[in-house]
C-alpha cells in the first residue's frame, strides 16, 4: 500500500469510528492525571496569546481540556468525520482538516502543539516530513508534546467497536524519535514512559517534550 493510499485508509476508518469515538473518549483525561500534568506544564510554558495546535485532534477533547483553561486551541485532524464530531462538541476549539504532512496553517501560527498517538499512523519514512511540518509551524523555541506506543511491532485493526476498519498502528522507539526530532530541528528536553492505566490497552507509552531550536 503507497503512503497516499495509507493515509486515505486512515481518514476512512476514522470516518467510521467518528461519532462512536467521541462518545467513549470524550472524558478520557479524567482517567489520566500523568496527561493532565503534561497539558497544563505545556499550557502554562506557551506564550500568553499564542495559539496551540493539538495535531491529529481526533474530536478534540485534549484541545477542549486546554481551551477550558484558558488556551486557545486549533484542532488539526486527517478525518472529516472526527472535525465534524468535535465541531459539534466543543465550540471554543477551532477545527481545521488537514494531513499531518502537509499541514493547513501558516508558518510559525502556534505556540506550541501537542500530538498524542498522532504520528503512529504514518509510514515510518514519512516521520521526517511530518516533523519538519511541525517545526514550521511553530514559532522559534515552540514547544511539541508527543505521546506514543514504545516498540517495534505494527497492530493492525479490520475491525473496531464492530465497525469494519483498515488501519495500522506503528509502535515506535524513544531513541529513534529523539534522533529524527533532533534532525528536524528541535532540542529534546524531556523523555518520560509509564505503563498503562487499568483501562487503557496494554502498552508502555513514551512522552517526549520537545523545543524548536
Amino acid at each position: 500500500m503507497g503512503d497516499r493510499e495509507q493515509r486515505d485508509s486512515v481518514r476512512r476508518s476514522y470516518d467510521t469510528v467518528a461519532e462512536e469515538y467521541a462518545a467513549r473518549l470524550h472524558d478520557e483525561l479524567d482517567g489520566k492525571p500523568l496527561d493532565r500534568a503534561l497539558l497544563a506544564s505545556l499550557r502554562e510554558q506557551t506564550a500568553p496569546g499564542a495559539a496551540i495546535a493539538d495535531l491529529g485532534c481526533g474530536p478534540g477533547h485534549v484541545a477542549a481540556w486546554l481551551a477550558g483553561r484558558g488556551a486557545r486551541t486549533v484542532g488539526i485532524d486527517l478525518s472529516a468525520g472526527m472535525v465534524e464530531a468535535g465541531r459539534r462538541r466543543f465550540p471554543r476549539v477551532e477545527f481545521r482538516e488537514g494531513d499531518l504532512l502537509e499541514l493547513p496553517a501558516d508558518d510559525g501560527e502556534f505556540g506550541a502543539a501537542v500530538a498524542f498517538y498522532t504520528f503512529i499512523h504514518l509510514d515510518p519514512d514519512d516521520l521526517p516530513r511530518a516533523f519538519a511540518e511541525a517545526r514550521r509551524v511553530l514559532r522559534p523555541a515552540g514547544l511539541l508534546l508527543l505521546s506514543f506506543h514504545v516498540g517495534e511491532e505494527v497492530r493492525h485493526l479490520d475491525e473496531w467497536w464492530g465497525h469494519d476498519v483498515d488501519i495500522d498502528f506503528r509502535f515506535l522507539r524513544p531513541a529513534r524519535v529523539t534522533g529524527l526530532l533532533e534532525a528536524a530541528g528541535f532540542t529534546v528536553e524531556m523523555h518520560m514512559e509509564r505503563t498503562p492505566y487499568p483501562h487503557e490497552v496494554e502498552t508502555r507509552r513514551a512522552y517526549l517534550l520537545a523545543r524548536r531550536a
